[in-house]
């Protein structure tokens, strides 16, 4: 889909300062920016706070002003504005949430992942790192990629070969097993 003429206009207008201009397109893409943190948080199984998802969206919203928006000035027209932003929200919660992410949830799986989820499923990645000892190394490798890394299926697919719809029952028996094994421990 191609630049719509009101995009242009009010990309045009953020880039040469014009009165209220952040205001609408903050107005305009904040709930496209919400819905990629949910989505990208919900996809690694990170459960976020409010204030946490509130942080990342501000975040989201700093880096396109960052060198007067340098973001929105590289933007070449070739695509929508929405999914050059949704690219760009992305790189940016997948970085903010690398960066902050102590601790690894390991929830059954991405439905049942909430505020109720048990105490003993949230483990630090040295306790995670000594339960994938108990793994073979192809499943360590994608509980590894997917967990420590944050990488999405699509892109554990695309580095292992795996397809991607192996991916999730892959990781179902890895943390039995690591489940298992931190049991007996």
């Amino acid at each position: 889909m191609a630049l719509s003429e009101l995009d242009r206009q009010l990309l045009q207008n953020c880039l040469h300062h014009a009165p209220e201009s952040w205001e609408r397109f903050v107005d305009r893409f904040l709930g496209l920016v919400v819905h990629v943190i949910n989505h990208t948080s919900q996809s690694r199984s990170i459960q976020l706070a409010t204030h946490d998802a509130e942080d990342l969206a501000s975040e989201v919203f700093v880096t396109i002003l960052a060198d007067d928006y340098a973001l929105l000035r590289r933007f070449r027209g070739e695509s929508s504005l929405a999914t050059y932003l949704t690219v760009v929200a992305r790189r940016v919660v997948v970085r903010e949430l690398l960066k902050k992410r102590s601790v690894v949830s390991l929830p059954e799986s991405h439905e049942e992942a909430s505020e109720d989820t048990p105490a003993d499923e949230v483990l630090n990645r040295d306790e995670v790192e000594q339960l994938l000892a108990h793994l073979d190394e192809g499943e360590a490798k994608i509980v590894r990629m997917h967990y420590l890394e944050g990488k999405s299926y699509d892109e554990i697919s695309t580095t292992t070969g795996m397809p991607s719809n192996s991916i999730g029952p892959t990781l179902s028996r890895a943390k039995a097993k690591m489940r298992k094994s931190s049991v007996g421990s």
